[in-house]
């Protein structure tokens, strides 16, 4: 099979195209022909610095966390019916050495997800780690639902940070299903229509003088919950427009990396700061959010492209390499590699 792997951290050039032996299921496992590969920041951040110490977990190592695809092999105790069944995978690399950058992988049967008969390929390569991401942020408000759906988030204001983002992109879509009224931050006109598109009712730019006030314009008593990716650039705007007993959850480390707010005010309003790190997420919590992302992207609540606010920036596999400096260039949309 074809796949893109390195042997040893560093920048795009450690990133090879080879052929490899088409892997093996074990016991509770499937391997999946994979049609598109999707990327995140994750997949290029651990390329360039490694587990620990720049060291790698594995002697060599096929990046990517998501994907879609279709299994072709089943694992003992796997039932033998999945095989042609059309998935999309979550974590395929997280603590093994085979992602989604190949022809096939294999992953543990729960993490081959069945896409809904009318969703693409494209949108099952979207989800993954950006909406789990959003899911378990938008589950952090207090008081708040225990799944999300329909009516389930009714009543709240939800202010996304960097709307035109792929968690932030997920995150409108996925509290406008649940009746959540969505601001969105941004940061010039083109992002702020791809906002729009993705569901948000109000789009503020977050470098204006103007921004509490604008914000505050369409909730005068404050936001019930942000969803956060620059916490540390944000916090002095947030801490402006939180309403009592409000929730900022943070899954973003953009910003210098450290956290410094007016303990005063927050206590004040009994705020909660909740932080995310999909990877190292309780397990029940990222079965919860497959369930939930599932049964959106069924209900049509979860799309892709420009009409839909999340333009698609695709790579054949061979300029992986590519790929990667997209989505650390930050630019707008998501980044997707086509396998198959």
């Amino acid at each position: 099979m074809k796949a893109i792997v390195y042997s040893s951290a560093g920048s795009r050039d450690v990133l090879e195209f080879v052929d490899r032996q088409v892997p093996e299921p074990g016991s509770g496992e499937v391997r999946v022909r994979v049609v598109i590969s999707g990327v995140n920041q994750a997949d290029w951040k651990s390329r360039q610095y490694g587990h620990r110490n720049g060291a790698l977990m594995f002697p060599e190592v096929i990046p990517h966390h998501d994907g879609s695809g279709v299994i072709d092999a089943v694992g003992a105790g796997v039932d033998q019916d999945r095989v042609g069944e059309r998935v999309w995978l979550w974590e395929a690399a997280w603590r093994r050495p085979h992602g989604t950058a190949a022809e096939y992988v294999v992953v543990p049967a729960r993490q081959a997800v069945p896409l809904p008969a009318d969703v693409s390929f494209e949108v099952g390569a979207s989800l993954g780690i950006p909406a789990i991401a959003a899911h378990r942020c938008l589950l952090a408000v207090q008081d708040g639902p225990e799944r999300l759906g329909p009516g389930a988030l009714n009543g709240r204001t939800v202010l996304v940070a960097g709307g035109a983002g792929a968690v932030g992109h997920a995150a409108i879509q996925l509290a406008t299903w649940s009746g959540a009224t969505v601001i969105a931050t941004v940061s010039s006109a083109e992002k702020a229509k791809l906002a729009e598109a993705a569901g948000a009712v109000h789009t503020v730019d977050y470098r204006a003088d103007t921004a509490v006030a604008d914000v505050r314009a369409a909730a005068p008593q404050g936001v019930d919950l942000i969803v956060e990716v620059a916490p540390s650039a944000n916090i002095d705007l947030d801490t402006e427009l939180l309403a009592p007993n409000a929730t900022v959850a943070a899954y973003g480390t953009e910003g210098d990396g450290k956290l410094t707010f007016p303990t005063r005010l927050v206590i004040g309003r009994n705020v909660r700061f909740q932080f995310v790190l999909v990877l190292t997420m309780p397990a029940a919590y990222k079965d919860l959010a497959v369930a939930d992302i599932t049964e959106a992207a069924a209900a049509g609540a979860l799309t892709v492209g420009e009409d839909a606010g999340l333009p698609l920036a695709r790579f054949p596999l061979q300029r992986t390499a590519d790929a990667h400096d997209a989505v650390q260039a930050g630019g707008v949309g998501k980044v997707l590699v086509d396998v198959a």
